[in-house]
């Protein structure tokens, strides 16, 4: 089916502990996402990007929240964009930015489907665990923070925006393709009823099973589903311009088959794109996968 896609980017690198990802926006803009989009019959606009101050023109508060007050006022701006394309039924695209830019994009989708009587849930593909708090952060770095705040753990600033939280229950989450998880961020895993799948049991098991266990899951508990995709969750030899990449990582197919298991299920209502990096890129190459794997979650298809 047709879809109205919005693309609103978030330019920051606020959250990672690498400059340049903020650029991540426009690499996939030039990289043709909108033209990819419309060529499998979907009709594009592009609400430009959320304002966001540079790092060089601030300074650290609390070295265990690097960035937060930016990072709040971010993230109220791109939930409340999320929200409303939601209400428009057209379909949200968030273009990163470092991964920080899913504490807005869920809060978005979150309040969407507070609105609208929905169940949200949220797929997290990604090399890293995101689910650091001020309290066992190795770095202070946000972007290593969003999904432990989309499920209420980690500074009510966070877990606020949008006037309320948790965003997402627990047994309503899938994280798939960790390979690179801190102490503190295990133990917070193990203490939740989420699906979690890490590379080595991806490995045994197949993307193919993996990805169907979760939308079983999801099919019988949640009536609206985000996908937020780092680019460090697949192979650094395929996304060389991530700023935290992890070796072993989703090959080319298992991340299109991914997409297209998802694609095929009918429930995913928003996406992020998140930690392109240009700067650390070899020609563009890790935005123009990603243009392909946004294509294959919207229908693209060999035959």
């Amino acid at each position: 089916m047709s879809k109205q896609v919005r693309l609103i980017g978030f330019p920051s690198d606020l959250g990672a502990g690498r400059r340049g990802v903020d650029m991540g926006p426009s690499a996939l803009r030039i990289a043709g996402i909108a033209a990819a989009v419309e060529a499998l019959g979907h009709r594009v606009s592009d609400d430009g990007d959320i304002p966001v101050r540079g790092q060089e023109v601030q300074r650290i508060v609390n070295p265990r929240l690097k960035y937060l007050p930016e990072i709040v006022r971010a993230s109220r701006l791109l939930a409340g964009r999320v929200a409303t394309a939601l209400h428009e039924g057209a379909f949200p695209i968030v273009l990163g930015g470092d991964h920080s830019l899913g504490i807005g994009s869920v809060a978005g989708a979150s309040s969407y489907c507070r609105d609208t009587g929905k169940r949200l849930g949220v797929i997290w593909i990604d090399a890293h665990a995101d689910m650091n708090t001020p309290e066992t952060t190795p770095s202070g770095n946000i972007h290593g923070m969003p999904l432990a705040v989309a499920m209420g753990f980690g500074t009510q600033r966070l877990i606020s925006i949008a006037g309320f939280g948790p965003k997402v229950a627990p047994e309503h989450v899938a994280l798939i393709g960790v390979r690179s998880v801190d102490p503190g961020e295990r133990d917070l895993i193990a203490r939740l009823p989420m699906l979690t799948y890490p590379m080595p049991e991806v490995d045994k098991r197949g993307i193919h099973t993996v990805v169907e266990e979760v939308l079983d899951r999801f099919r019988r508990t949640v009536d609206h589903v985000h996908v937020s995709f780092d680019l460090d969750s697949v192979d650094p030899s395929l996304a060389p311009g991530v700023g935290t990449p992890v070796s072993g990582g989703l090959t080319f197919r298992e991340a299109h088959l991914a997409m297209e298991i998802l694609a095929e299920s009918g429930m995913i209502g928003s996406l992020d794109v998140a930690e392109v990096n240009p700067i650390l890129d070899v020609r563009n190459a890790t935005a123009l996968f990603a243009v392909e794997i946004v294509a294959s979650l919207l229908g693209k298809r060999i035959l």
